[in-house]
């Protein structure tokens, strides 16, 4: 085949499964980033506004790629990237451990402001029972470790952790947790991956004495170290429930239950397992209702031959136990890898977004690192915005927690000014938190075309605010031109993303 035709087959290739992922772009879809601050060096030599200004800057670009919810990391480390009377400020932000940032902030709450006036959600991202990142570090001044060093343990990777088997750590990470979701409108709280540490070959967890205090009636120390775990997944749950009944809890879990040789209902794979070796029992929570969504860890190739990214996708989309599953992605694999089978596709984009799309019981894709979205890796932003996530999508309704939507909008009106056109409505009014409108979105019909709001490519903007500036009018002689006469309706959300019905339309001509 000479190059041209090469050439060609790819062009038309690549047409079709644009055209392909952007028919099948659904209204409803969970499309998070993870940013961390862990081993993040460039907080630390930034100022308050530079760092504002980079965090606006990522928020910015993860929109352009069509990322509706942000999970950000505030809690690395038994620390704080917010204010807070029970934890030091985290040293991934300043440099040193216990100091806060000078002029003072509150990041936490920033992102929450920033994320939300973008129509976004924001996931607070903390890390249970880590102390410390390395065998060097050491916790701030002031730190509960010096308080209660009783409740911690050193592992042979050197790092200090709570001792999972206290019922004083469960009650002070629930603490934190209480204190965090009182204190400040985050839309779910986050755990990753790290729960008894990943095992130091050779090397057993120090917690003999407690499992001789604390272990009567289990035979077998692992079961009783994951029913630890459960322990403070259900408390967490609990407590979340009983402070803000509509903040989600979310778990993102290693990509490996268990392997088949080892249990018949595992994956078909030969891996680490979280069950085994974080004693991790990820699927008994979502069955138990205790978690809300799951986001495994699905970092390996479609072909990898020890962990099958093909095949953990139709596993865990079997085990999503009727709560929500968004599958965690890692950018640089999907965009390192050519897609599967042979194939001119130089990676693995699209076929992970249209299989996520396919399976019955996964909702949506999170993207590891976040950064990694916004510097662009291999055209990654450039493909989800203007083909896998070119339109609008908004997080899929929690309604196992609620399933009323808020009353519509009420009086939209339309105001032609000499600067700028504005859209303005007002919100439902309600007492109730959990029928409160705290988004709403705006659809834009031409006349002659259908009120349709399931239709996610009339979507022009998802918002907290009751207003919005329409864009710039384009000359009528322009050949790109929009209709002059254009038909509005919005819709409110609460916070479990039930939909409102649609206000009365408001026509607008040009």
């Amino acid at each position: 085949m000479n190059t041209l035709r090469k050439i060609a087959v790819v062009v038309a290739m690549l047409a079709t499964l644009t055209a392909c992922a952007q028919d099948n772009a659904p209204k409803r879809e969970f499309r998070g980033a993870w940013l961390h601050i862990i081993g993040q060096g460039q907080y630390a030599k930034m100022t308050t506004q530079e760092t504002q200004d980079y965090l606006r800057d990522q928020l910015n670009k993860l929109q352009e790629a069509g990322v509706n919810a942000v999970i950000w990391q505030v809690r690395p480390q038994a620390d704080a990237a917010y204010i807070s009377d029970l934890e030091p400020w985290s040293r991934w932000l300043t440099g040193e451990a216990g100091k806060a940032p000078d002029p003072l902030w509150d990041p936490l709450q920033f992102m929450i402001d920033e994320c939300h006036s973008r129509g976004m959600e924001l996931h607070a991202w903390i890390n249970p029972y880590r102390v410390t990142s390395s065998e060097k570090d050491e916790p701030a001044p002031g730190h509960i470790y010096y308080k209660h060093p009783e409740w911690f343990l050193k592992y042979a990777d050197g790092k200090i952790y709570f001792d999972p088997a206290l019922p004083e750590s469960r009650d002070f990470i629930n603490l934190v947790v209480r204190d965090m979701i009182t204190r400040y409108d985050v839309d779910a709280i986050h755990m990753d991956d790290y729960f008894y540490p990943y095992p130091v070959k050779g090397a057993e967890f120090p917690d003999t004495a407690s499992f001789a205090k604390y272990g009567a009636g289990w035979g077998d120390k692992s079961d009783w170290r994951r029913h630890n775990v459960d322990m403070l997944i259900e408390q967490l749950h609990n407590t979340i429930q009983s402070t803000k009944p509509w903040v989600r809890f979310g778990i993102s879990p290693f990509g490996i239950w268990r392997n088949k040789k080892n249990d018949r209902n595992g994956s078909e794979t030969n891996g680490l397992e979280c069950y085994d070796a974080l004693y991790a029992d990820c699927p008994k929570w979502t069955a138990m209702g205790w978690v809300d969504y799951m986001t495994p860890q699905l970092y390996w190739e479609l072909e990898h031959k020890a962990a099958s990214g093909l095949v953990l996708s139709y596993w865990w989309n079997e085990h999503a136990n009727g709560r929500h599953m968004y599958y965690g992605q890692s950018v640089r694999n999907v965009m390192d890898h050519r897609d599967i089978p042979d194939t001119l596709n130089p990676t693995q984009l699209n076929h992970k977004i249209e299989l996520m799309r396919e399976l019955p019981n996964v909702h949506g894709v999170t993207w590891w690192p976040g950064y990694e979205v916004t510097k662009n890796y291999k055209g990654v932003l450039d493909s989800l915005q203007n083909n896998q996530m070119s339109t609008k999508a908004l997080c899929p309704a929690v309604t196992w927690i609620d399933n009323v939507p808020p009353e519509a909008v009420r009086n939209l009106r339309f105001y032609k000014l000499k600067t700028e056109n504005v859209l303005s409505w007002d919100a439902p009014v309600t007492t109730d938190p959990m029928q409160e409108a705290v988004r709403f979105v705006v659809y834009a019909f031409r006349e002659d075309v259908p009120i349709d709001i399931d239709n996610p490519r009339a979507i022009i903007r998802v918002t907290n605010q009751t207003s919005i500036t329409l864009p710039k009018l384009i000359p009528p002689q322009h050949k790109m031109a929009p209709p002059k006469t254009t038909v509005y309706v919005v819709t409110a959300l609460d916070r479990c993303n039930n939909e409102s019905e649609a206000c009365e339309p408001v026509t607008v001509r040009f």
